[in-house]
């Protein structure tokens, strides 16, 4: 798995995002938006995944596009990038976006390491993960949750209904009392994802305990 730095090595707080081989440029982009609005210096940690459907995926899952299942790699993953949290005076945050939204809020439940998970438009939509959301507690304090106004008027039923499911994962984790989002962005999933991963850390950067 290829490592992508970017802002201060020497930062208190340390973002991580998986990423896949299309999103470097973006990455820029986002950092550039973030470092001209957080409070404190940052550095942001980047994990380009070989295989976005399989790395990222918590469990196997049918196809949605083309032929290719969904994997249960995400553990591995995860696994990794804990890695890059041993130092105990630093204050980690996982986030991404789509799937890699997915991935963050799913390792958020599977460790207290991270203070915050940064969910941007994620693929809620993931089958079996809304149950899996309500039989757990999830170990970060604050939680921020996107989607685009047009995702949910998707073609595709399964992924029509990440609208609902995205509202009910905000319910559950406020039920549960996390510190909790849902930012509702103009368009559909593929518009603006750097900003929206952006504007996704800089909430959870800037939350108190």
């Amino acid at each position: 798995m290829e490592i992508l730095e970017y802002g201060s090595k020497d930062a208190r707080i340390v973002l991580l995002q998986p990423v896949d081989a299309h999103d470097p440029e973006l990455i820029g982009q986002e950092t550039a938006w973030i470092r001209k609005r957080a409070a404190e210096a940052f550095r942001l940690v980047a994990f380009r995944v070989d295989d976005w459907d399989h790395d990222l995926s918590p469990w196997r899952a049918p196809a949605v596009f083309g032929k290719q299942d969904f994997g249960d790699g995400a553990a591995e993953t995860l696994q990794e990038i804990l890695g890059y949290c041993e130092d105990r005076t630093k204050t980690y945050y996982i986030g991404g976006y789509s799937l890699a939204g997915l991935f963050a809020l799913w390792a958020a439940y599977q460790t207290d390491r991270f203070r915050g998970a940064a969910a941007a438009s994620p693929s809620v939509w993931f089958p079996g993960f809304t149950d899996y959301m309500k039989e757990r507690r999830i170990g970060c304090g604050h939680v921020y949750l996107s989607l685009g106004d047009r995702e949910e008027k998707a073609r595709n039923p399964l992924m029509a209904a990440v609208g609902d499911r995205i509202r009910t994962a905000e319910a559950l984790l406020r039920e549960q009392g996390t510190d909790c989002i849902l930012e509702w962005n103009e368009g559909n999933h593929f518009r603006d994802a750097a900003l929206r991963t952006a504007k996704a850390f800089l909430w959870t950067m800037g939350r108190q305990e």
